[in-house]
């Protein structure tokens, strides 16, 4: 393999609404608004441990149909977790919807801008 042309800064998801969608992952993984990677142009990242996201407006977003694929899902995150119902009790809490789908070991569900999202965890 050749050398590394870059790395990786930030994941970037399209939203409506960047700081309530900030605030929705800033809950559900631990990490703070970064208050200087936030402008009030529709652009908002939380970041810690090594890890950013940044949100980024966008007004006609048109959210994934999952799991009909007449809107495809575009990306989605899969979350770690220890305890798969505490967590899902607590991304229902925040605003997420379970969605159909998911398997042995994961469960698929929508953020608040309907982005698809995996709590993953060991049976």
């Amino acid at each position: 393999m050749a050398g590394m042309i870059g790395q990786l800064r930030s994941v970037v998801i399209d939203c409506p609404d960047p700081r309530a969608l900030a605030s929705f992952y800033s809950e559900l993984l631990g990490l703070p608004l970064d208050p200087d990677g936030t402008d009030g142009d529709g652009w908002v990242v939380i970041s810690g441990n090594g890890h950013r996201l940044a949100f980024q407006q966008a007004l006609n977003l048109r959210p994934p149909t999952w799991p009909e694929p007449g809107v495809p899902q575009q990306f989605h995150l899969d979350v770690q977790v220890e305890d798969v119902e505490a967590a899902e009790k607590q991304v229902l809490a925040l605003g997420a919807r379970r969605l159909p789908g998911g398997g042995q070991d994961f469960r698929v569900y929508a953020d608040p801008a309907g982005h698809p999202f995996c709590l993953v965890f060991d049976v």
